[in-house]
């Protein structure tokens, strides 16, 4: 979803959420409650934010309200309410509308759960303007059926990227299949890969047309690629150039259309320079680089992040746990060496060391400094039986 219609009328703020939406990569527009049914629409699907006042005058009239919807294509609906001491909200109509108190003295959470949940397809997480140009550029390289190259540290989204070049393109709607070239052997990924005959080796009691197969029409994420033996790439630089495969066992090439993602956390070219990568399959693959970089050199992508993560172990929107500002601030100021994946650990921590509830900065467990601290019991009242 890429669009956004804001109903103005007696929203606290309303340029404000219109300014975050637009630096979230939303394209805003607003109208006012009286000029609704007019609205003119170009995109394929949007997203709506009113007030509850509003809202209630949209739900005394259920026709109408569907028909407005259906006109406007809002597949999702945001109902802001008055500001509370406390964030507050609620899923209803199948998770499809959010209903949502902001908290008075921590607005930016709220803003940022709001932008994450317009999101429908939770594909990227994003808030850094680097991020935002990787990404711009990522959609136009979609467009075409060129082989990318992808590299970067460890746990810094590539799969994720991978998946939004794919989603991007037209072979959206045909197969994703990702294959880590790192977590099969050598003497199976061979097989895995290029498939096999029936016989073609011991334990081979059918036949299997393998991933590039599989992939056929779509894109194949070939995880790691520096990992891959050397004999093995030699066979991959063929299946590239010639644009099919042989089965193992068969003599019989079968074509194949695949695009092909490759992705490494080396410098592919020192690899190449140290005999460990062939210099003409990089070439191949390297038609265009792209490069992510490690989370704390994008420090704006990590509350879009943190709250599309709490949202996944949390169970839902309406379960997410507020973020105290100086829990941000904490989590914005750490050197995060393991990444997203660190990330991902500190906040599962910090849902079981808040119970469920806010998170602040003592629930953020970074370093070993922060699990030798002692944790208080939360007080519990006595019950007295009469």
């Amino acid at each position: 979803m890429n669009a956004v219609l804001c109903v103005t009328d007696q929203l606290a703020d309303s340029e404000a959420w219109i300014t975050h939406l637009h630096n979230r990569g939303y394209e805003t527009n607003t109208t006012t409650f009286a000029k609704l049914a007019s609205v003119s629409v170009n995109w394929q699907q949007c997203g709506l934010i009113v007030s509850q006042a509003i809202a209630k005058k949209l739900a005394s009239d259920a026709t109408g309200f569907q028909k407005w919807c259906r006109q406007l294509k809002a597949e999702r609906i945001v109902v802001v309410g008055e500001y509370g001491p406390s964030l507050t909200m609620k899923c209803e109509f199948n998770g499809t509308t959010l209903q949502i108190r902001p908290s008075e003295d921590n607005w930016r959470f709220t803003a940022e759960v709001v932008a994450r949940f317009l999101d429908g397809d939770q594909g990227t997480a994003a808030g850094d303007p680097s991020t935002f140009n990787l990404l711009r550029l990522a959609r136009r390289v979609a467009g075409s059926d060129v082989t990318v190259m992808l590299v970067g540290p460890t746990g810094t989204g590539k799969e994720v990227l991978s998946r939004f070049l794919h989603n991007a393109s037209p072979r959206a709607r045909n197969p994703f299949i990702a294959v880590n070239c790192a977590a099969v052997p050598d003497t199976m990924l061979e097989a895995l890969l290029f498939g096999y005959e029936r016989g073609a080796f011991t334990g081979a009691h059918h036949p299997n047309k393998g991933i590039f197969r599989a992939a056929d029409s779509g894109t194949l994420l070939l995880d790691e690629i520096s990992e891959m033996a050397l004999p093995l790439q030699a066979k991959l630089l063929r299946v590239l150039q010639e644009k099919e495969v042989t089965p193992l066992g068969s003599s019989k090439p079968v074509a194949v259309d695949v695009r092909v993602i490759a992705t490494s956390n080396r410098y592919m070219l020192e690899e190449v320079k140290a005999g460990r990568f062939r210099e003409d399959l990089y070439y191949r693959l390297n038609v265009f680089p792209l490069v992510t970089k490690a989370l704390a050199e994008r420090s704006g992508d990590i509350l879009p992040i943190a709250v599309t993560l709490l949202a996944k172990h949390a169970g839902g929107f309406a379960k997410i746990p507020e973020l105290s500002e100086d829990a941000i601030e904490k989590l914005e100021s750490h050197e995060w060496p393991g990444n997203v994946r660190e990330l991902e650990n500190v906040l599962q921590r910090a849902l079981v060391m808040s119970g469920g509830g806010r998170i602040d900065r003592e629930h953020l467990m970074l370093d070993m400094h922060d699990m030798l601290q002692p944790v208080e019991e939360p007080t519990r009242r006595l019950q007295l039986a009469v």
